[in-house]
């Protein structure tokens, strides 16, 4: 628990500064090699080091040395090994312009060849110049690996331990044999803690200055007590005023620093009592280590009721962290709460029994029941957990990524709480403890980055004072994702890891790895990230400027300003790109071979994203379409709504959007109504029935085309006598618009005028009438002719009818709409 505390610790070093400072502090570990001395030209001592080297050798070779010495041992190495890396970039100056001044003469001359005397021994200086630099390199790379492999040597003997003595088998605490030997070492316990209190009480000197602290030492307690006991209180009553009923973003967040209150304010009252307790002189050492250990674990319960408090809170105005009734929230504060204090309880007395140096089976017999007791609550966390779950399905009708994993939380959580009790029974008590400890220190700070992203949350709706988009932003998820990757050496840490495998694991990425000749490391990887941010950064404020300052004062239409602003942004992001990979000292050349290699297979597999791409551009430089244009393609009618380098997107006159693919509008028929002006032509037909004089009818539509203000009089309107119809004469007024956009409304206008205009001069716009012959009445009707009496049509003049066929007085004889009968190829064909 103790490493939990610790863990917890290195987490917020890590948020506060996850940086240079932090990794060279890991790694420039105090060690007694730092002291060293360096040879005049910079160079390692050599001499010194063989001799920490063999005595590593015979540490390992031995295996009799403790882990502490191991420890120290290997921070001595990891410093040594430290200044070898560094020694490898010794004369690199130096060695770069000798091999570049060996280039410049040219290659050496291929066997039997010769070349002048005086380059010949300007090539043999510099070869032999280039041998004495290159020296010192090659030595500090032999050192560094027989550091490097002593290193590793001792991190194995030392897991080894760690290994065996995890899967220690000890005694059973079931056994009532060692059960006397638990009751007689917490007697013993007291007995030396009061031992201790009583010999100092029985010095006088030390018993009157006790008597005279006696004031001050009241203060401290009573100062203590108060803070303990009423400090959460106060700040459960400020957090309620601060809050109210529906507090905002700012609210929200003071009201959550100042909850914390009921985490530091009882702490500091605990750490009052303790200091007051050990100002009076009449702790012993044993008493005295007692009580360092008692503030850690303090904290360790205030912050996990803390967190209980947060995660399962009483009253939430907002989205609570889990569905759960106000009765279950209660139960998981109380579990939570409970949870901390036993598994605090558990480790102090873990301590206590380091301390007084009690025997393994006592320790098992003592500790047994608070394993249990964890356990217990675990499994009722976990039921609380399964009860979110059900309820998130319920409401959202399927199981969410959430949902699933909690639920996979909540199963492992039961089945720690079955397997830690067994193992401990059994007599795997270490391994017990190795589960229950680091699964109790990681569900704590997994609930520590559940209640952080909240506050991420309602930091960014404070910034952006939009709460809906909150929800779906990006931003907040991104910083959720960088505050879980800097508790991955936390949980390392909780789970057993050392500092030193975490100093191992970063020395490592820092020296990075090599591929061909380029070494790649993580500070390649921030090199190349921070300079594309900044050419990324430029270029969004270059066209910030070009499309608000520099653009809108040109005669450029919105497609040009589109065009441009699209091929700065593609040009800038593609330097951008290139500059950093160039300034982080990656090689091109590799990559250019690469994406040759690479091209071939890209360029059939995504022929068609080439050919879109490809066609976006010319659709952008050439701009036979604009945003805005009214264009038909594919039998699409509507606006061009956006151009980008693969797709157009078309918003039809029913508010849809028609993605089309750049190919198509570059290869295929596309008709533009709008393109470089508005103006378009109008068709009007008209029919008027026969018998109507068509010299007023052409003069009633040439007033109705000219008067309209849309349209254009030059060219001046027309209408066309189209022909004879089935039913009308046929008319039509053909008119050029200002705007062809509004083709729609000018049509609909126009016949309004229309049908105004021909009612006021008599004009009849006619109806088609048809004859409707009942070739089988007398099947349908039965008697049909008599019924119909005087109703029975008989047939045309002319004309023969079917025998008993009456027909109705609109239908033609043969219902095709011509004169002909049905006997003869005269018809139509309908």
């Amino acid at each position: 628990m103790m490493r939990v505390l610790r863990c917890l610790a290195v987490l917020v070093l890590l948020m506060a500064g996850y940086g240079a400072g932090l990794t060279t502090a890991l790694v420039s570990t105090a060690s007694p090699a730092t002291a060293q001395s360096q040879a005049p030209d910079n160079l390692p001592d050599y001499e010194a080091w063989t001799r920490v080297a063999t005595r590593a050798d015979e540490a390992i070779e031995t295996g009799r040395a403790s882990t502490n010495a191991l420890e120290a041992l290997r921070r001595e190495l990891a410093d040594w090994r430290q200044r070898f890396l560094e020694a490898q970039d010794i004369n690199r100056n130096a060695i770069e312009t000798a091999q570049r001044q060996l280039e410049a003469l040219g290659p050496a001359p291929a066997e039997g060849e010769t070349e002048r005397d005086e380059i010949a021994a300007e090539r043999a200086l510099l070869e032999d110049r280039l041998a004495r630099l290159r020296e010192p390199v090659r030595q500090a790379e032999l050192s560094f690996t027989r550091a490097d492999g002593l290193i590793q040597g001792i991190d194995t003997i030392i897991r080894e331990r760690q290994t065996r003595e995890i899967l220690e088998f000890g005694a059973s605490p079931l056994n009532p044999v060692h059960w006397p030997e638990g009751f007689a070492a917490l007697a013993q316990t007291a007995t030396t803690l009061r031992s201790e209190a009583t010999t100092a009480w029985a010095n006088q000197v030390q018993r009157e200055e006790t008597m005279q602290d006696i004031p001050a030492l009241l203060v401290m307690f009573v100062i203590g007590l108060v803070l303990l006991a009423r400090g959460r209180k106060w700040t459960h009553k400020l957090n309620r005023r601060i809050l109210g009923e529906n507090p905002g973003a700012a609210r929200w967040i003071i009201g959550f620093i100042v909850s914390m209150g009921t985490l530091f304010l009882p702490l500091f009252g605990v750490y009052f009592l303790i200091e007051a307790a050990s100002s009076t002189g009449l702790i012993g050492l044993r008493s005295s280590q007692i009580l360092d250990v008692l503030g850690p674990l303090v904290f360790t319960f205030l912050l996990a009721r803390w967190l209980a408090s947060r995660v399962f809170p009483a009253k939430e105005a907002r989205t609570l962290p889990l569905n759960l009734s106000p009765e279950s929230r209660r139960k998981g504060r109380f579990y939570g709460m409970l949870l901390g204090a036993v598994a605090s309880g558990s480790f102090f007395l873990q301590q206590v029994g380091e301390i007084l140096q009690w025997s393994q089976p006592a320790s098992v017999v003592i500790l047994f029941p608070l394993m249990v007791l964890c356990s217990l609550l675990l499994l009722r966390i976990s039921r609380l957990l399964r009860e979110h779950v059900r309820a998130d399905v319920e409401d959202d009708g399927e199981e969410t990524y959430r949902s699933r994993m909690t639920g996979i939380l909540a199963f492992l959580m039961a089945a720690l709480a079955i397997v830690v009790p067994v193992l401990g029974a059994v007599g795997y008590f270490r391994l017990a403890q190795a589960l229950l400890y680091p699964s109790l220190g990681s569900i704590q700070l997994l609930t520590m980055l559940l209640v952080l992203q909240r506050v991420v949350v309602e930091v960014y709706v404070l910034v952006t004072r939009n709460r809906a988009g909150a929800a779906e932003s990006l931003i907040p998820i991104l910083i959720g994702v960088v505050l879980v990757l800097l508790s991955l050496p936390v949980f390392a840490l909780i789970w057993g890891a050392r500092v030193a495998d975490l100093t191992e694991l970063y020395a490592r990425a820092a020296e990075g790895f090599m591929i061909g000749e380029t070494r790649i490391s993580p500070m390649i990887f921030l090199t190349l990230a921070f300079v594309f941010v900044l050419g990324y950064t430029a270029t969004r404020l270059l066209q910030g400027a070009l499309k608000n300052t520099i653009l809108p004062k040109t005669k450029i239409d919105p497609g040009g300003r589109n065009a441009i602003l699209s091929g700065v942004g593609y040009i800038g992001i593609f330097l951008a790109a290139v500059i950093a990979i160039t300034s982080a000292g990656i090689d091109l050349t590799a990559l250019g071979y690469v994406a040759g290699a690479l091209s071939v297979g890209i360029g059939f597999g995504l022929q068609n994203v080439v050919s879109n791409f490809v066609s976006g551009i010319i659709l952008l430089v050439e701009r036979p379409i604009s945003e805005g244009d009214w264009i038909e393609v594919g039998g699409v009618h509507g606006n061009v709504k956006d151009i980008s380098v693969r797709s157009t997107i078309i918003q039809t006159f029913d508010r849809s959007d028609v993605i089309v693919p750049n190919a198509d509008l570059v290869s295929g028929r596309v008709t533009n109504y709008t393109r470089g002006n508005t103006v378009g032509r109008l068709i009007v037909p008209v029919g008027v029935a026969y018998g109507t004089d068509t010299k007023m009818v052409e003069g009633i539509l040439q007033e109705v085309a000219e008067a309209h203000p849309l349209v254009l009089l030059n060219p001046p309107p027309a209408v066309v006598f189209r022909g004879f119809g089935a039913d009308a004469l046929d008319f039509e007024i053909r008119a050029i618009l200002r705007d062809v956009n509004y083709v729609l409304s000018v049509h609909s206008e126009m016949n309004h005028e229309i049908a105004s205009r021909f009612a006021e001069a008599g004009i009849e716009i006619p109806f088609a009438q048809r004859d409707i012959w009942l070739r089988n009445a007398e099947v349908l009707g039965g008697n049909a002719g008599k019924a119909g009496g005087d109703d029975a049509e008989t047939p045309l003049p002319g004309t023969a009818p079917a025998a008993s066929l009456p027909r109705q007085r609109d239908e033609p004889p043969d219902m095709d709409g011509d004169a002909a009968g049905d006997s003869g190829a005269a018809g139509d064909g309908r």
